[in-house]
Formats: structure tokens, sequence, C-alpha cells
């Protein structure tokens, strides 16, 4: 008769742990059914599933099982598995997977309890969970400042089909904004694995400013544009007309205002980081913006962004002229660029992420495998795939797996690469 046995290890892990006890079950010629490891503070914890075959006998190798972890001082567990049910689990291979991604400064146990409640309300099953993130530091205690830039991050594996995927994102959305953390739920394909383009709104996301109002305060129309802008978010203009008629208040703006506008400019938080472990890995880049291409090829040079799109302003004799260049950049051309540059770069629009933060970034978001809305307004947090608001921009990293040590590494071998480069 063939037995399935279930092995269990716990204790505190060492070198040679895994090897002491895999050397047994090669003596007794086992096959290896299914296996997990890992090490949760210097615990170890793990699984093995074996088929002791037909005509041997599963005692002896328990007894020898049991000596070792005592001679280790850990625990070891047996569980016999019947026949059936081993055949189902075999059956259930294939079905949908899923990957739960909580992002935070730290990761609380309200969040998690929130989280895996709506996971087992949907009869999900929790397959795995992994941190991507490094170890956390301890906040300090008394009055020395705490860190400014952690990150926490951990990832659900989760197998099965949400009873209604739409309730479930709102139940994730609800609890992201009750508990400060974002929350992205993925199906776990070769996609995921495998993006090769990130598009990126400009103002308000690659950058922290809106580079329009930067320019209408040194023309002194701050106040003006601004009420623009709020008619533009009341409906009563659309982006094309509202865009036009800020525009026109730059009139006579002196060139020397972009420059000053420029040295102005700061990158959002993770920005560098994110752009530089993408391109480690090969990403192409591109900046798809309703802002101005001065600023876009400003942010190409600085950060080695492949393509920018973006509205040209028209100057003239040093001044601005209150006008555009060509066609303008609204949201619909966004989706249009987006298209274009994936079949470009030869990709389908699944291996495409699209970051953005306002109402007119939503139709590239919308077409990307991966759109993300970034710090955004609630509308486009509510309509968007994922989200993110609690990190910088390479919180993105999370989402397509990479972890911090990954980042850490591709970070050093593209500083190498670009050294070489330089003494070349």
């Amino acid at each position: 008769m063939r037995d399935i046995i279930l092995i269990q290890v716990s204790g505190g892990d060492r070198p040679g742990l895994t090897a002491a006890f895999t050397r047994i079950l090669a003596q007794f010629h086992l096959n290896i059914l299914d296996m997990g490891q890992a090490v949760i503070h210097d615990t170890l914890s793990l699984g093995i599933l074996v088929e002791v075959p037909p005509g041997a006998e599963a005692a002896p190798m328990i007894k020898d099982l049991l000596f070792e972890a005592h001679k280790l001082k850990i625990s070891v567990r047996f569980q016999p598995i019947d026949l059936e049910r081993y055949s189902e689990w075999v059956a259930g291979q294939g079905k949908d997977r899923y990957i739960i991604t909580l992002l935070a400064r730290k990761i609380t146990a309200e969040q998690l309890s929130d989280v895996t409640a709506v996971v087992a309300d949907n009869a999900l099953n929790i397959d795995s969970i992994n941190r991507l993130s490094g170890r956390v530091q301890l906040e300090p205690e008394g009055d020395a400042p705490a860190a400014t830039d952690q990150r926490a991050c951990i990832e659900i594996s989760v197998r099965g089909e949400p009873k209604d995927a739409e309730a479930m994102r709102a139940a994730f959305l609800h609890i992201a904004n009750e508990r400060n953390v974002d929350i992205a739920f993925q199906k776990d394909s070769a996609f995921r694995r495998n993006r090769r383009l990130v598009v990126f709104d400009m103002d308000s996301t690659l950058i922290e400013s809106e580079v329009i109002d930067e320019l209408a305060a040194e023309a002194g129309v701050g106040e003006q544009v601004a009420a623009i802008t709020e008619r533009a978010m009341q409906g009563e203009l659309d982006f094309n007309d509202s865009f036009r008629a800020r525009v026109a208040l730059l009139k006579g703006l002196d060139a020397d205002a972009l420059h000053r506008v420029q040295q102005r400019i700061r990158l959002t938080e993770g920005a560098e980081r994110l752009i530089g472990t993408l391109k480690a890995l090969g990403y192409s880049t591109a900046i798809l913006s309703g802002g101005f291409t001065w600023f876009g090829e400003y942010l190409k040079a600085r950060l080695g962004i492949n393509h920018v799109y973006a509205n040209e302003l028209e100057i003239e004799n040093g001044k601005v002229t209150g006008r555009v260049v060509g066609q303008i950049v609204n949201g619909q051309r966004k989706a249009e660029l987006l298209r274009a540059i994936a079949e470009q770069e030869g990709i389908s629009l699944e291996q495409v992420i699209a970051v953005g933060d306002g109402a007119n970034d939503l139709p590239m978001l919308s077409i990307a495998g991966l759109g993300i809305a970034f710090r955004a307004k609630p509308l486009v947090k509510e309509t968007a795939k994922q989200a993110i608001s609690t990190l910088g921009l390479d919180g993105i990293l999370y989402l397509i797996g990479v972890r911090d040590r990954d980042q850490a590494e591709l970070l050093s071998a593209g500083l190498a690469a670009r050294e070489n480069l330089t003494a070349d």
C-alpha cells in the first residue's frame, strides 16, 4: 500500500537543518510531492509531503526523523494523508491565483486582520505570505526623530475565485482609507511578472508640483489660472478649453521663467529609485503629460526616460506667446500614445504599467495591464485598478514583486554599469 505523509518541522533555524532531514528521506528513497519552507525571526517552519513507495514501510523513516529532531532540539510532526484527499488536492491545480499586496509605512495587525477577513469572506485560500520589504526598524523612543522613508510590504498569495470581485475591491478600498494602507489585488499571471513598459504622468506624479501653476505664479496670474482649473474640475470646461485658457494667461512671460521653475522642480519621493531599478531590469519608460515638453525633456535627461510626449509651449523672441504647438495631450491622447509606444516596443498592453493622479489619466490607466492611481483624487483612486497613497513611487516595485534586497542589488549593478561606460 502506498503511504502519503506530511512531515512538519519547526524550531530554531541553523545551517544544515533541511539537509539533515532530507538526507534521511533520501536513505529511504522517498518521493517528494510538495515542499515549503519559511524562516521568521530565526525560527524555521518546514513542510514536506512525501510518498512512501509500495512495499516500503514508513515506521523506520519516522523513527529516524524523530531521533534527528531530538538531537537538533526541534519539533517534528507527522500527518497521514489519504489518497482521496491527495487526489482532490492534485485536481485543484490550475485554479486562478491572485496576489494581494499590502503597502504602508508600517504593517499593523488591524490592517492584516481586516484584509484576511475579506479574503475569508470570498472563500479564497491563502497559500503563502511573504515580506518584500527589508527588516523593519523599531520606532525610536523619546524625542528621537522617526525615519521618514520607512517602507513595509507583505505579499499574500491566494487561490480560488472571489465570490464578488467588485465587492472585494470595494472592501479593500474601504480598509485602505480607514487603516492608512494601500492594498493591491492582482491576478497572478505571467504578464504580472513580465511587464516591460512604464508610462508616467508628470505633474504631481513624477514631480511634486504642477508646472503650469508655477509658471502662472511667475507671470502673476496664479489666481486666474486656479479659477479656470476649478471650473474645469466642476465640469464647466473640458480639458482642452481649460488648458488653452490657462496657457493664454501666460502670454508675455519671459522664457527665463522656465529656467527658474525648472530649478525649483522636486522629484516625487522614490522616483529616482524606481526609475533606476526599472532601467536595471530592462524596462522602457515614458512621460505622457498634459504639461509641457520643455520640462519633460529636462526630466528625460535627468532620469534617463526613453520617451516624452507633452505639450509644446510656443516661445517667440524669448517670450511665451500664450499658445501651444500641435495637438494637445489630453486624456484620450495619452491613451493613444500609450498604445503607440507599446506597439513600437513590440509588447502587449498587458505588459504596460501606467501611473497618474488626475481624471485625464484615467483613459491610459484603464487600458494598461497595471493602472496605478498615485496619491490621486478620490474619484481617480476609486476608478483605477490599483492605488498607492502611503508610499513613494518606488512602492510600484512591490506590485511587480521586486523585493528591497533585489532593488539594492539592481541599483548597485546599474551604478557599476554607468561607471564602466564613463571609464570607457
